[in-house]
C-alpha cells in the first residue's frame, strides 16, 4: 500500500491517505511537509518569476497505480514529461508483461527448452540485473519463479484460500534455476534452457520502470519530485522547503498506520511485505512472496524497506532479503555499498542497517499479530 499526495493544497505534515491497489505486497507512506517552496526575491527592476507548486498526475500500469508529484512553476514542461513517462511505461509493459500477447517475456516463456529467442535491450539489461540479485542473495531472489504462478493463488481474481498439492509444488520447485536463463549478449537472445520454465518480472520490472521515469524528469530538467509505483518509491530534491519524508507501514496494523520515518533525498525506498496478498488458515500466513527452495510462502520477515539509488536493485532487493530472513538479510544488506533497510521480523523485532541508526525515526513499535 502506499499513501500519497491526492491534492497539492495540503496542510503542513498532514498524512496522505490515497490506497490504490496493485500486484505487489508493500507500504509506503510520503508526508509532504510543505505546501510551497521559497518565494524568489522580489527585484524592482524584474519580474517575478512564478513559485513552483506540486503538480501530480497518475497512471494506470502493469496492474499498478503510478502517480508522479513534482514541484515546478513549469506546467507546459511537466505535462509533457508526464506523457513521455506514460508512452514509456505502456512500452515496457508490452515488453515485460506476462500477459501481454506477443511481449518479449511471453515469446521467451514459450520457447523454454526449445530456442533461444530474440528480446529487447532493455531486457537483456534487467537478466543481468536480476541475475546480480540472485547471486547477492544465493538464489532466493529469483525471475524464473514465474512457474509457481497459478498455483499458489493471493491476487483478488483467484485467491480462494487452498494450499496447493505438495507433489505439484515439488515437481515445479525444480524447474525454478536462475542460472539457466542464459543470456547471448552478440545474438540478442535469451533461453530458458529447460521446457516448463517461466520467467517473471514482477519482483524488479517495476523497479527498473521507476528508474525510467526519474531519468525522464532529470532529462526534462526536473529536480524536485517523487515517483511512486506499487511498492517503488523515487524522490529526488526537495518537497516544497525540505527533504521528503517517508514512512514505513505498520505490517500487521488494523489501519494504515506507519511504525518509522525517514527523510529522503535523491534516493530510492522500496518495501516487500506479507500483509496485502495472503490469507490465514489454521493459524499461519499465507503469502505471495515465495521461496524458491521450498516452493511455499516464506517465513521470518514480515516487511523488508531497501533504500538505494536504484529502483530495480532495491525492488530485487527487498524480496531476496525477505526470503533469506532477518539475520542473513541484514548481513548481505551491511555488506552491499550504498544500500541500506529496515527489516520488520516474523518474532515482531525490528532491525535497522548502520547507515540508517540516527537516520530513521522509530514512532512506535509494529503491532504483534499472526
Amino acid at each position: 500500500m502506499i499513501f500519497s499526495a491526492a491534492n497539492p493544497l495540503i496542510r503542513p505534515m498532514t498524512f496522505l491517505r490515497n490506497r490504490f491497489r496493485h500486484a505487489g505486497s508493500f507500504a509506503l507512506v510520503a508526508i509532504l511537509a510543505s505546501t510551497a517552496a521559497c518565494s524568489p526575491e522580489k527585484n524592482s527592476e524584474t519580474v517575478v518569476a512564478p513559485a513552483a507548486r506540486l503538480v501530480e498526475k497518475s497512471f494506470d500500469s502493469m496492474g499498478s497505480e503510478l502517480r508522479l508529484s513534482v514541484w515546478t512553476a513549469d506546467a507546459n514542461g511537466v505535462a509533457a514529461a508526464f506523457d513521455s513517462i506514460n508512452k514509456e511505461f505502456r512500452r515496457l509493459e508490452d515488453m515485460m508483461s506476462n500477459w501481454k500477447d506477443g511481449s518479449d517475456i511471453q515469446k521467451l516463456n514459450a520457447a523454454a527448452g526449445r530456442q533461444p529467442v530474440p528480446v529487447a535491450p532493455e531486457l537483456r539489461d534487467l537478466f543481468r540485473t536480476a541475475r546480480q540479485i540472485s547471486d547477492w542473495t544465493n538464489g532466493k531472489f529469483d525471475v524464473t519463479f514465474g512457474v509457481m504462478s497459478g498455483l499458489w493463488k493471493f491476487d483478488y481474481q483467484n485467491e480462494d484460500q487452498t494450499i496447493p498439492n505438495p507433489s505439484e509444488v515439488a515437481r515445479r520447485r525444480k524447474l525454478i534455476n536462475y542460472r539457466d536463463l542464459k543470456i547471448d549478449e552478440q545474438a540478442g537472445t535469451a533461453f530458458l534452457v529447460r521446457e516448463g520454465m517461466v520467467a517473471n518480472l514482477g519482483g524488479i520490472g517495476k523497479g527498473y520502470a521507476v528508474d525510467r521515469a526519474r531519468d525522464i524528469l532529470r532529462a526534462a530538467g526536473f529536480r524536485d519530485f517523487m515517483i511512486q509505483f506499487g511498492g517503488d518509491m523515487y524522490v529526488s530534491g526537495h518537497s516544497g522547503e525540505r527533504t521528503w519524508r517517508l514512512g514505513i507501514q505498520d505490517p500487521r496494523a488494523t489501519e494504515n498506520r506507519v511504525f518509522a520515518t525517514i527523510e529522503l533525498s535523491d534516493s530510492t525506498f522500496s518495501t516487500s511485505g506479507d500483509y496485502e496478498r495472503f490469507f490465514i488458515k489454521d493459524g499461519r500466513r499465507y503469502h505471495h512472496i515465495i521461496d524458491p527452495a521450498t516452493g511455499e510462502p516464506s517465513v521470518g520477515c514480515r516487511s523488508v524497506t531497501i533504500v538505494t539509488e536504484s529502483a530495480a536493485i532495491a525492488d530485487g532487493l527487498s524480496t531476496g532479503v525477505f526470503i533469506m530472513g532477518p539475520e542473513a538479510g541484514m548481513a548481505l544488506i551491511e555488506k552491499l555499498p550504498d544500500v541500506e533497510g529496515v527489516i520488520v521480523s516474523s518474532k515482531n523485532e525490528v532491525v535497522v542497517s548502520s547507515g540508517l541508526k540516527g537516520r530513521l525515526t522509530i514512532l512506535t513499535q509494529p503491532t504483534d499479530a499472526p
